[in-house]
């Protein structure tokens, strides 16, 4: 037996492995956690970052578009006092470049109701011009309100760059349309107040509508973003679901760019602006850093892992020694006796030395009974020349192992199926061969296994007669009998009359009922050992008859139409007997002196069967075409 201290010497080693593994991965595990929850960090810090830059864009563009309101309310407040005449629009001429910001307000202009320029900071000949097409322009137009309308970015048509227009209508004494004041900022204006921003080489701030378009972009200087219509975007999408302002990931539709962006939307503007730096640029410092110190940490964890290794090689090494030792103590018998086979050691007279206690199931005797007898006891006389043959190999060092499946008498069962494994064994001084250890178990179940599945294998699950495999391989092996022998074979070819018919008029209920009369009928004709019968297709069967002439062929095959008609099983579909009938083609051969194989047989009584057919059915027919039987057969 194993004591305690055997058994904590044992786990000894697993106890040390699992320490060194667990050490290894709560490092690995801490560093892990450690490195992301810097990265987070690092992310949280981006957010607060572009959370400011967001707050001081949309600042900004609130102050630039109220100065840019503040200037239209006085203008339209002016023309609808004083009106569009000639005098006002000179005065008004002269007024509008003092009102004029250098660095945010491009220009300021008057149309009047058809959308010709009235007035203009920009110095321009402007009495050709028209700007009635302008989406700002019709929107004031065909609407009463009078609130400040910023539109889209269009390219100005004094300077060709893009702007940002900002307008409001103008009113009649009488409240009809009378033009459009209009101030515009240049995109630019805005790109290069971005521009002083430090977000990353791949960060941008922009400006855009509540719909979606962009109207300011930094790193934009050729303005090839401006217009561009992001209202696909989830940002979009989602927008009556999102608060006014929050942190936002997304990748850019603009250029691919995974961003870490913070959005903010006025409150007193149909705008917003977007703060956003590159995910890889925020955490790019990280990164590099993480990798340092993983690296530092990877290298501690490969050290500890190889000194723990060296620990627990040697405490196995120990273990091994010590069970090398046990195991020469215990002579296996430990094994032996917890394992559900019977394990006996054999001397070399034959006799057994050792016998485990699973010898009560496997044999029906104790150990005690069993030690000191013969160890071919019990063995079924077939099998014992082979059992011997085997043991003596062993013994004569012609082999190391065998292993066989033999009969075996067991006290209670009878007889039962065993397989035995045998190992020869040493002696320890001298290395000679000393005995033979045997591994014996119960096979009985599964020897009935295999042969009930060699038996559905071979046979037809409707008539329990041989199955078409089952026929093909006899008929080879006697015809091969019968070429050697010098002996006649003969085969009966036998097809149920009409048989769709039956099935289709009765069912196949009958139909099988049907097939499994016939069989009965050919099974008591196959009376000999050698004759077979076998289902050879549907509703075709065969009858195989080693060592049959012509005459008992025919005889038999008589006797099986006779049996059938007996049985008078009805069949209204065929006429004229109105019962079930069958024909039949036999054929007989002698291949000893004929070079044709098997085959040729079975073609012959197959045409013996169509001309049973086609002359009437319910009758036997005889080949002629097979090669001629002896004359004293005849």
């Amino acid at each position: 037996m194993v004591t305690s201290r055997e058994l904590g010497k044992t786990r000894l080693p697993l106890w040390a492995a699992g320490f060194v593994v667990l050490i290894c991965v709560a490092i690995l595990g801490l560093s892990a956690w450690r490195e992301w929850e810097a990265r987070n960090a690092d992310l949280r810090n981006a957010e607060v970052d572009v959370a400011n830059l967001a707050h001081s864009l949309i600042q900004h563009a609130d102050d630039t578009f109220e100065l840019a309101d503040t200037i239209l309310v006085g203008l339209v407040h002016r023309l609808e006092l004083d009106g569009t005449g000639p005098d006002t629009i000179a005065k008004l001429q002269t007024y509008l470049p003092t009102r004029r910001s250098s660095d945010r307000i491009r220009g300021i202009f008057v149309y009047d109701e058809t959308g010709r320029w009235l007035a203009t900071t920009e110095h321009v000949d402007f009495s050709t011009l028209n700007n009635s097409d302008r989406d700002y322009f019709r929107q004031h137009r065909d609407s009463p309100d009078k609130g400040t309308l910023i539109g889209r970015p269009v390219k100005s048509r004094a300077g060709g760059q893009w702007i940002i227009t900002a307008s409001r209508r103008i009113n009649h004494p009488d409240g009809s349309f009378a033009g459009v004041a209009l101030l515009t900022i240049d995109v630019a204006y805005f790109a290069k107040f971005y521009a002083r921003f430090d977000v990353g080489p791949n960060g941008s701030a922009s400006l855009l509508n509540n719909d979606g378009i962009m109207l300011a972009r930094s790193r934009d200087e050729s303005g090839a973003f401006v217009g561009r219509d992001l209202s696909n975007a989830p940002l979009f999408r989602e927008w009556k679901s999102r608060p006014t302002a929050a942190v936002y990931y997304f990748k850019s539709p603009i250029d691919g760019v995974q961003r870490l962006s913070y959005y903010q939307r006025s409150n007193r503007y149909p705008l917003m602006v977007l703060a956003s730096k590159s995910q890889d640029d925020v955490l790019a410092p990280w990164q590099r850093a993480a990798a340092a110190r993983m690296t530092f940490v990877l290298g501690l964890v490969l050290l500890i892992a190889v000194i723990g290794c060296y620990l627990v090689r040697q405490l196995l090494q120990r273990q091994r020694i010590a069970q090398v030792l046990v195991a020469k103590e215990a002579n296996f018998r430990l094994l032996a006796e917890q394992s559900s086979d019977m394990v006996t050691r054999i001397g070399l007279d034959n006799r057994l030395l050792y016998v485990s206690p699973a010898c009560v199931r496997i044999t029906g005797w104790s150990a005690e009974e069993l030690v000191n007898t013969s160890s071919l006891a019990g063995i079924h006389v077939e099998d014992m020349e082979r059992v011997e043959q085997a043991i003596t190999a062993l013994k004569n060092g012609d082999a190391e192992e065998a292993r066989f499946v033999y009969r075996q008498r067991h006290r209670d069962k009878g007889e039962i199926w065993a397989e035995a494994a045998l190992h020869v064994t040493l002696a320890s001084d001298s290395g000679a061969i000393d005995g033979v250890v045997a591994v014996v178990r119960d096979m009985t179940e599964q020897k009935d296994l295999q042969d009930k599945l060699a038996s559905l294998a071979t046979t037809d699950g409707l008539t329990g007669l041989a199955n078409r495999r089952a026929f093909d391989e006899r008929l080879a092996d006697e015809w091969t009998r019968a070429r050697r022998d010098g002996t006649q074979l003969s085969l009966l070819l036998i097809d149920v009359d009409h048989f769709k018919k039956f099935n289709d008029h009765y069912g196949h209920l009958a139909g099988d009922g049907c097939l499994r009369a016939l069989g009965r009928i050919l099974s008591n004709q196959a009376r000999r050992p050698a004759d077979l019968a076998a289902r050879y297709g549907g509703e075709e069967f065969a009858l195989l008859l080693p060592n049959t002439g012509p005459d008992g062929c025919a005889e038999l095959g008589e006797g099986i139409r006779r049996a059938l008609q007996d049985l008078a099983m009805l069949h209204a579909q065929n006429p004229p007997s109105r019962l079930v009938t069958a024909s039949i083609g036999a054929a007989t051969s002698l291949p000893s002196q004929t070079a044709m194989d098997c085959s040729s047989l079975v073609a012959a009584a197959d045409r013996a069967l169509y001309a049973a057919k086609d002359n009437g059915r319910d009758r036997l027919v005889m080949s002629g075409q097979v090669l001629p039987w002896p004359a004293k057969s005849a």
